[in-house]
């Protein structure tokens, strides 16, 4: 590291003001910053810093996504071996026909086959949102003058663990673009956005390519079975019962590990925990927020599930396999609690999330054709969260006018 310190040490002069890359410091920066930490500190005791910049922060959101990373390698993989297993073709993909040159076989008992062929389908959209969300994060700061963030790395992190496996790579570079300069970049970049990019890529997608961004997975087996999401699977069933027999033949346990199929990252609800545990123990993510999304969900899943309905299968569902199915997990964990555009007081926060909870129970129950309602949840709620703060900010207001009158 040392060599790179002073590599980066003899170069510098040229990307400060007066040299002659002064336009690129941006460029020079990220690496410095990214690699080491800043040189410029506060010295004086007028002063008061956290220990925990925005570096860090970004990378805390990384390794907490890493069981996710995990699950989503796997579990692509598990699936289809298990489609194959079933007498069922692989796909005529040139992932296929890579994972086909390391002679691995398909299956489903093989953990390492399962990774590495999960691996194959994930790391290549992993890689494409990375470098596109990197290529763009790298253009507006050269543009504007401003350093390079690290908001990009969890944006590309996040992005590909809600997609399906099998989606075409340009439309991953063609999501993450608009996640990025659509749902960031116009509204001033990092801090200034109110959506969450990965969530408005992934939504993007989901309006203009929804055959390809449905989530099912295409292995096809002899049995007919098309690897429908559980969810969707339940929303099809005629009554609340043969729903409910549908979730039981899957197994609740087997929802709540991520061994089912759905988009790569989101179906493990364990992996998301493991990430929830060292989001709150550092303090990156609101345990509020959680709570409040868990508190919602039970409140609203418990009153429709008392209503019994003839016509909607979703109805019978109860609070115990909402949040198994689905991106809650993911969405909860992850998504609602991003720092920029959810609520930032603390009694915000409870609200915020008790709302995200109720709308995700009410689209999924009420709109049967669209089962998920997560990412729609959170969105919605994204664009009303600065107008929750300004209550609880104008209550603490008046409340220290009046102590002050005092």
């Amino acid at each position: 590291m040392q060599f790179i310190r002073n590599l980066l040490d003899s170069q510098a002069h040229h990307f400060e003001k007066g040299g002659k890359l002064e336009r690129f410091y941006a460029v020079y920066e990220m690496q410095d910053t990214i690699l080491f930490t800043p040189g410029e500190v506060t010295k004086k005791d007028a002063h008061v810093r956290d220990g925990l910049d925005l570096k860090r922060m970004m990378f805390t959101v990384v390794i907490a996504l890493l069981p996710c990373f995990y699950m989503a390698m796997y579990n692509t993989g598990l699936q289809a071996h298990l489609a194959i297993a079933a007498n069922g073709a692989a796909l005529d993909t040139w992932q296929t026909g890579l994972y086909s040159l390391l002679g691995l076989g398909f299956d489903p008992n093989n953990w390492a086959a399962c990774i590495v062929h999960g691996a194959c389908y994930f790391l290549p959209i992993y890689i494409v949102g990375l470098a596109i969300g990197g290529i763009w994060e790298v253009v507006f700061a050269v543009v504007r003058g401003h350093e390079v963030t690290e908001g990009f790395l969890v944006t590309s992190a996040l992005f590909p663990l809600v997609l399906p496996a099998t989606l075409p790579l340009w439309q991953a570079a063609l999501g993450i673009t608009f996640g990025i300069v659509i749902g960031k970049e116009v509204f001033g970049g990092v801090g200034m956005n109110i959506l969450n990019p990965a969530l408005c890529a992934r939504a993007f997608l989901f309006f203009a390519y929804p055959a390809q961004i449905s989530g099912d997975k295409p292995w096809v087996a002899a049995d007919g079975l098309s690897g429908a999401t559980l969810l969707g699977q339940a929303a099809a069933s005629d009554s609340g019962a043969n729903a409910l027999n549908v979730l039981e033949q899957a197994g609740w346990l087997e929802a709540f590990m991520g061994t089912i199929p759905g988009s790569m990252g989101e179906t493990s609800v364990l992996a998301c925990l493991i990430g929830a545990a060292i989001l709150i123990i550092t303090g990156v993510g609101s345990w509020r927020t959680m709570a409040g999304v868990a508190a919602g969900t039970f409140l609203m899943a418990t009153l429709l599930n008392m209503v019994d309905s003839d016509t909607n299968a979703m109805f019978a569902l109860t609070f115990k396999w909402h949040v198994v199915l689905g991106g809650w997990a993911f969405g909860t964990v992850f998504m609602a609690t991003d720092p920029v555009s959810s609520s930032f007081t603390n009694g915000g926060k409870w609200i915020y999330g008790l709302l995200i909870g109720v709308l995700v129970v009410l689209v999924r129950v009420v709109n049967p054709a669209y089962p998920e309602g997560m990412m729609l949840a959170i969105l919605f709620m994204n664009m009303f969260a600065p107008f929750i703060d300004h209550f609880f900010v104008q209550a603490n207001i008046k409340r220290r006018e009046a102590r002050y009158a005092a």
